[in-house]
């Protein structure tokens, strides 16, 4: 992935370029191309600054303090010193619900005031409803209110000297919190507390904590101004808010930083054949009651890649059926989750399987590794009688096949051999090959599968499920998130639009299980066309409205409301040509005070969803806003703000914004991210400088160039 779409050229090759022109075709166009490189060089390489035009430079005395353990990163010639931040996260689980509160603890470490602004993930589907900033031992609750109007009053309070904080949605997984008036050497912890349900599928709970954002290739080619931020990229027309939702990245040999502790208490409610984490070593106790507290074992980590937790029930203890309620406001909330029959296979029918993979720069390291595996361990579950084709995309899009081929050794050997010789390098240009994926080139087989594999490091998530929602057709599209810090929004979404699953796959240990997961689902039949029958005249609003397609070992989950629950329920559906239905008893649900956020979480994610087709409707956002505010939600268009009543920093204090910079995901390639440029800027005085040099040589060589035709 580059670091935008206008990636920097090298100054080397362009130099060179320079030089043969001016041998070739005279002064005129050497100057010109002298006079290009100025501007390229002024506009790649300049400082970074936000859209009020605040430059992100601190003269710090000397470069000795890099090694002292102060966050450092590099500004203007010069360094930023930005507060330290620290992480405690604490995960409650009460059966298949997830209550979590997360503590980020600022440090200022400076002698000047400051406020710092930190961008961080969450869970694609995590219902944020509370924040609180902590002063000492002072707690100041925060309030919902429409975005803007949030943004007012922070930006008041943070001119007024008064201690406030802010949390923003940029993407239903990405966040941004601000907190100013930090005095020198003071700490002040914001809390922020989400809620949601722990997915439960092929027999597994798995609960997953995201730790870092990670770099986004953001598309467009036109620099535009508005939503004010402080990352690395320029807004531009296909991606306004890139500057919200690019952290300044460290490079790894400044070693890592944002330490995170965190600690899971588990309710299972059943005895449990086993719990494993992911990615991280964990100590697990055992308090009684199916009960576990399970805490990482190196105490503090660097927050470089997800955390995630599973447990497994004994195999006569599997969950069928789960039915939580809530009562708010004389209404009843629910949250329902069915695991429906498994029917036997049907028949095979003709398959035509599109693989798609990601090889752009983000990918490179451990990411192609098990990319490159995972492919060819879904070439082997291909039978006679299908067709396949292979995928590549990074800057351009590149395909096996001009179209689809039949299976066969021929075919399978050329697709193994050129797997093996995929690379990771340039940019995340997704659209092309999701188009190309999605196009049907002939015949239109019974079933048409496309397998996404990558790490979802883009900016333009809403374009690209426009395109999969428009040109999806007869296909199903299915998400491999790769690597150690995937987005799971843009997994997640591409394969809701395009009614598969998502899968993610973290180190090279899981690709056997996971794909073999994966192609299991892929050749059996689907349960789809599925509807709640509900008993007489109830009504009864159900998020999401349409039940997505559900595949072998997958359970149907919804949540609803209505004035009063009815004492039973139906499902129904179609799977193997034949029709499926269940009835289930909804009486003696276990009550659970988070099931209304959760049902509001649900709707306005379904809404959002609708805006996709109409994104100027005023409804839709008047509705969104609506729901958020009663339920106390973050979303698109409503933030948590907290400030202090008394001014703490006087007027005549000067107020640093500093943008806190981010870890590298673990197994990531800084150089394949970035090219060679720093994580930040070069100076723009420096860039002025390289750019006359140059014009400076390709003048003289054409000069030389005169004096040898002479002779």
């Amino acid at each position: 992935m580059a670091q935008q779409s206008q990636k920097p050229a090298s100054i080397l090759s362009i130099t060179f370029y320079c030089l043969c022109v001016a041998f070739v075709r005279g002064i005129q166009i050497a100057l010109c191309l002298g006079i290009l490189v100025l501007g390229l060089t002024e506009r790649s390489l300049a400082t970074p600054a936000d859209e009020s035009g605040i430059q992100l430079t601190d003269r710090i005395g000397n470069l000795a303090e890099v090694e002292q353990g102060s966050l450092l990163f590099k500004g203007n010639e010069d360094f930023i010193r930005a507060p330290v931040l620290k992480t405690n996260v604490k995960l409650q689980v009460t059966g298949m619900i997830a209550r979590v509160k997360v503590e980020q603890q600022f440090h200022n470490i400076s002698d000047n005031w400051q406020e710092g602004i930190y961008v961080f993930p969450l869970p694609h589907d995590a219902a944020v409803d509370h924040m609180r900033l902590r002063i000492g031992e002072r707690t100041i609750e925060g309030r919902i209110k429409e975005r803007e109007e949030a943004r007012k009053t922070y930006e008041k309070a943070r001119r007024d000297g008064k201690k406030s904080a802010l949390v923003e949605q940029e993407r239903p997984n990405v966040f941004t919190t601000s907190v100013a008036n930090i005095a020198p050497d003071e700490k002040v912890v914001v809390e922020i507390q989400y809620q949601q349900t722990v997915p439960y599928e092929d027999g597994i709970f798995r609960l997953r904590f995201p730790l870092v954002v990670g770099p986004r290739y953001i598309p467009g080619n036109h620099p535009i101004t508005g939503f004010n931020g402080h990352g690395w990229a320029q807004n531009t027309d296909e991606v306004p808010d890139a500057a919200r939702i690019t952290p300044f990245v460290l490079h790894p040999e400044k070693g890592a930083i944002n330490p995170v502790k965190l600690r899971v208490d588990l309710d299972a409610g059943f005895e449990l054949a086993g719990i494993e984490s992911s990615y991280h070593p964990v100590r697990i106790e055992e308090s009684g009651n199916f009960r576990y507290q399970i805490e990482l074992a190196e105490g503090d980590i660097p927050a470089d890649r997800d955390f995630e937790i599973t447990w497994q029930p004994l195999a006569d203890g599997q969950p069928r059926a789960a039915f939580f309620t809530e009562s708010l406001d004389n209404e009843e909330y629910a949250l329902l989750m069915l695991m429906p029959t498994a029917r036997n296979k049907g028949k095979d029918l003709e398959r035509e399987l599109i693989f798609v993979i990601d090889t752009s720069g983000s990918m490179a390291g451990t990411s192609i590794l098990q990319a490159r595996a995972a492919l060819k361990l879904a070439l082997e579950s291909l039978k006679p009688g299908d067709r396949f084709n292979i995928i590549q995309f990074n800057t351009v899009t590149e395909q096996l096949f001009r179209f689809p081929q039949p299976v066969s050794h021929q075919s399978l050997r050329q697709a193994r051999k050129y797997i093996d010789r995929l690379r990771a390098q340039g940019g995340t240009e997704m659209a092309p090959a999701i188009m190309a994926a999605l196009e049907n080139s002939g015949e239109i087989p019974a079933v048409r599968q496309v397998v996404f594999l990558t790490d979802g490091s883009i900016g333009n998530e809403t374009a690209l499920f426009e395109i999969i929602k428009n040109r999806l057709g007869q296909s199903r599209l299915f998400t491999v998130g790769i690597g150690s810090a995937p987005n799971s929004h843009f997994m997640q979404g591409a394969a809701r639009f395009g009614r598969g699953t998502h899968t993610f796959i973290g180190k090279l240990g899981e690709v056997q299980s996971k794909m073999e997961t994966l192609i299991y689902k892929l050749e059996h039949p689907v349960l789809k066309d599925i509807g709640i029958d509900w008993p007489g005249d109830r009504v009864v609003e159900t998020w999401p409205q349409k039940i997505p397609d559900l595949y072998r070992d997958q359970p149907l989950l919804v949540t609803f409301k209505a004035e009063r629950l009815p004492d039973a329920v139906t499902v129904n559906g179609v799977t193997a040509g034949s029709t499926w239905k269940q009835k289930l008893q909804l009486k003696g649900g276990e009550k659970n005070p988070g099931i209304p956020v959760l049902w509001a979480r649900n709707k306005i994610a379904g809404l959002m969803d609708e805006r996709l087709q109409n994104p100027e409707a005023d409804s839709l956002r008047d509705e969104i806003v609506a729901t958020a505010l009663k339920f106390h939600l973050v979303s698109r268009f409503t933030s948590l703000v907290a400030v202090d009543i008394t001014p703490a920093r006087t007027h005549d204090s000067n107020l640093e914004t500093r943008p806190l910079p981010v870890n590298l995901p673990a197994g990531w390639v800084y150089e394949k991210v970035f090219g060679g440029m720093p994580a930040t800027a070069t100076g723009s005085y420096l860039s002025i400088v390289v750019g006359l040099l140059l014009l400076l040589l390709t003048t003289i060589t054409v000069l030389l160039r005169h004096d040898l035709f002479r002779l």
